[in-house]
């Protein structure tokens, strides 16, 4: 049951300006702008500091509406490279910076969008701040990241450090290299992730899908510097910089990770809205946050949130065996061999594939062919899994 409305209470509280949040809080101003939504973050400003980038074909056409004001930069194509497989696949792809979504955010929200807001706790009517403080609505939602779930997951990670590059002349490229694992396989499976954002600037990540989640940085840093240098870019200057760790998920236990008593509705990584095998966020972000601003009203947010998360952990489970297999089966340094097989298959499989849309049919093709890792190998990882 909602409390009673008081003065100037926003009608949804957002706790968590990340991706996440920070498009929930969007898809209300464009579909729902009568709805008093209120998003507040912890950090100085919305989004952190991070480069998103997507397939177009992960969304609707809704969903690419909502986020056109958010692209930096977009490319009709992409390229992949493997020791054995060089391929240009012709699927638009296009990248989100935090700096835009930021400036979106106090555009369409205004003085209702606040960053610099430490939450302590929030509850389904609320928020507990840091300095005692409370504030009340008649609906919240925790947008604030992962949390103490992610301990319940049976994962391996994906790690990586991106450098924004300032070139002393032009590189050449035309697309983004969405994986080139031509590098040295260092702590499991490692490529590395090219935007070109301008004929001088690239964005260049250097990507592990590891079994520890501990990050090198100077290290990491280090091997950057080496691969610009290897492909003959004079690095004048380095801009943004960033770094993360994602679950790459094998297994777990949905009713343990979100609780059906808990009461308080999620988005995002903290409600289990990502794929498991690429980690990628935003296609579930987006498409979650115009599903609850078409379904308001609710009585019971958090309820039609959960129901939405375990619909996409169940859908979830081929993806999370093919990570049995990338973790359990393959040696680290030959992980690459799994990914460099299933660039073999046709554009709109691994478009549905990134989309977590894979039919009977796509899952049946990608098992097919010579294996990657033995197959006795690859039953018994899977015959071990949590």
């Amino acid at each position: 049951m909602s409390p009673p409305d008081l003065p100037n209470q926003p009608d949804l509280l957002i706790v968590g300006g990340g991706l996440a949040g920070a498009l929930t809080a969007l898809a209300f101003a464009k579909l729902r702008p009568e709805v008093k939504v209120e998003l507040i973050d912890g950090g100085d400003s919305f989004g952190g500091n991070h480069v998103w980038s997507l397939f177009a074909s992960d969304l609707s056409a809704e969903g690419r509406d909502l986020i056109e004001p958010l692209v930096e930069a977009r490319w009709p194509a992409y390229d992949i490279a493997f020791p054995r497989r060089r391929r240009t696949i012709a699927t638009p792809y296009a990248s989100l910076t935090s700096e835009r979504l930021d400036a979106e955010l106090r555009r369409m929200l205004g003085d209702r969008a606040r960053t610099g807001i430490v939450v302590e706790n929030v509850d389904p009517h609320g928020a507990r701040l840091a300095g005692g403080d409370r504030i009340e609505s008649t609906h919240a939602i925790d947008a604030r990241g992962p949390g103490r779930e992610v301990a319940g997951y049976d994962c391996g990670w994906q790690k990586f450090v991106g450098q924004e590059l300032q070139l002393a002349a032009p590189h050449g490229l035309t697309r983004p290299i969405v994986m080139d694992a031509t590098v040295d396989q260092i702590d499991g499976y490692r490529f590395i992730y090219v935007l070109p954002f301008g004929p001088d600037r690239l964005f260049v990540e250097d990507t592990y899908y590891s079994d520890d989640p501990a990050i090198d940085r100077e290290a990491i840093a280090a091997r950057i510097a080496d691969y610009a240098h290897m492909k003959g870019w004079d690095v004048t200057g380095i801009g943004r910089e960033e770094q993360g760790c994602i679950p790459v998920v094998i297994g777990g236990d949905f009713d343990a990770l979100w609780p059906a008593d808990d009461a308080v509705g999620r988005v995002g990584v903290r409600a289990g809205l990502f794929h498991p095998t690429t980690g990628y966020s935003l296609p579930h972000a987006v498409e979650t946050a115009l599903a609850l601003a078409r379904a308001w009203p609710l009585d019971d947010p958090a309820a039609f949130l959960r129901q939405r998360a375990a619909r996409v952990w169940a859908r979830g489970g081929f993806y999370r065996m093919l990570d049995t297999m990338l973790f359990r089966a393959a040696k680290p340094h030959e992980r690459y061999r799994v990914l460099q097989h299933f660039y073999r298959l046709p554009r709109p499989l691994v478009e549905r594939f990134y989309a977590g849309k894979s039919t009977w049919v796509d899952r049946m093709k990608v098992l097919s062919g010579r294996p990657p890792i033995p197959i006795a190998v690859a039953m018994r990882a899977l015959a071990g899994r949590k």
